[in-house]
């Protein structure tokens, strides 16, 4: 089970990654994804893509415990929970960048393809942790009924 944690959660945090950089390659985004070296004053001199890469590695951590939280919430769907915690966490994301303030008016300036960027890693996410929770459990069930004696 763990390693299809870790290799879910790799291949999402390169998609994102992948997205993210497009996003900003094509203007979709009004700020950087490795802005964050210059804002917590890390790895300012180093080179592009060790920011880039740190930035995978960020992004693996989180979605690999969004796997294992999200495993074990099979009853509430997955389309669902993906689409509320993905819109959250972008929400959340955009506002602490932005340092945007609690207006009606600051929701303008949000970028709706990152949104739905975080919301289809979210998905893909989530239903791969359910899907695989669900197979593992099923796995271990006896095929036949616990009253009866064999």
């Amino acid at each position: 089970m763990i390693y299809l944690a870790v290799l879910t959660s790799l291949f999402a945090s390169i998609f994102l990654t992948i997205s993210l950089k497009l996003l900003s390659l094509f203007h979709f985004i009004k700020w950087s994804p490795v802005g964050y070296a210059k804002r917590l004053n890390v790895l300012e001199a180093s080179h592009w893509s060790v920011k880039w890469l740190f930035l995978l590695i960020i992004i693996f951590l989180i979605t690999l415990l969004l796997y294992f939280a999200m495993q074990f919430v099979e009853m509430v769907p997955s389309f669902l929970t993906s689409l509320i915690i993905g819109a959250i966490l972008a929400l959340i994301c955009e506002w602490v960048i932005f340092d945007l303030p609690a207006e009606l008016s600051s929701f303008k300036k949000l970028s709706i393809p990152f949104m739905v960027t975080i919301v289809i890693t979210a998905r893909f996410v989530f239903e791969t942790a359910v899907f695989h929770y669900r197979a593992h459990s099923e796995r271990n069930k006896l095929p036949y009924k616990d009253s009866v004696v064999k």
